[in-house]
């Protein structure tokens, strides 16, 4: 193992249970590959420059982001920056991936959905098209597995909103209706998600085994490829999730 240090953040939430989930994926993946701590752009703290400042060697930062808008784009670096730690390597968001859109099945089953039923992905939104654009492609990967189309919708920033594709595919005359919540953990957007008129609304992605592989592949990935020089004895597993 390497000793860079993994920093996992998350965007951050009110919610009890989302905290959790994010406190639940950081032990799972510290369970893999050694001290693991945890920081949010929103809501609650640490920030990303708080946690890295209290880093005293070589860190990895996973941005547990299921598309790469601004957060990934600009609040992620800025943390980097604000932080003054110079040995700090940042790797590619979650998502889109394959292994995702197979856990996003997964959840639709677990929900009651059959093959034929109608499908919606609904993600938070986003105003930075790149985020857009990752969200398509994780519909596309989920269209694949499900076999017929899955249109995006939003929950919070864009459209169409879920409430709307809901009520559009009813009027075209699909029978059931299911949405795959691509969120990672429970929390507000959610919740909303239950109000949207469909038959069954998939649970978020979670602490799944694949996305602790994930996770942990990002950081393996990046450490490997730390010099040398910045290596060091890996600490034993534990994690500092908050």
């Amino acid at each position: 193992m390497n000793g860079a240090e993994l920093v996992l953040v998350a965007h951050g939430t009110r919610s009890r249970a989302g905290v959790e989930t994010v406190a639940a994926l950081a032990d799972a993946v510290a369970e893999r590959v050694g001290t693991v701590r945890t920081a949010f752009v929103d809501v609650l703290g640490p920030s990303p420059a708080e946690a890295l400042r209290n880093v005293p060697g070589p860190a990895v930062l996973v941005p547990a982001f299921l598309a790469s808008g601004y957060h990934v784009h600009s609040d992620v670096p800025r943390g980097v920056i604000e932080s003054g730690h110079r040995r700090v390597t940042v790797t590619r968001a979650l998502g889109p991936h394959p292994d995702l859109a197979r856990v996003l099945a997964e959840r639709l089953r677990e929900s009651g959905w059959r093959p034929g039923d109608s499908v919606i992905v609904a993600a938070a939104g986003s105003s930075d098209p790149r985020a857009r654009h990752d969200v398509r492609r994780a519909a596309a990967m989920l269209s694949a597995r499900v076999r017929r189309e899955v249109p995006v919708a939003y929950i919070a920033t864009g459209t169409p909103t879920v409430p709307e594709t809901v009520q559009r595919l009813r009027a075209a005359g699909e029978r059931r209706v299911f949405v795959a919540s691509y969120l990672l953990a429970p929390g507000l957007f959610h919740t909303r998600l239950g109000q949207a008129g469909a038959d069954g609304v998939a649970e978020p992605l979670g602490v799944h085994p694949a996305i602790v592989d994930l996770v942990a592949a990002r950081y393996l990935l990046a450490a490997q490829s730390l010099p040398v020089s910045s290596r060091s004895r890996a600490a034993e597993p534990r994690s500092t999730a908050r």
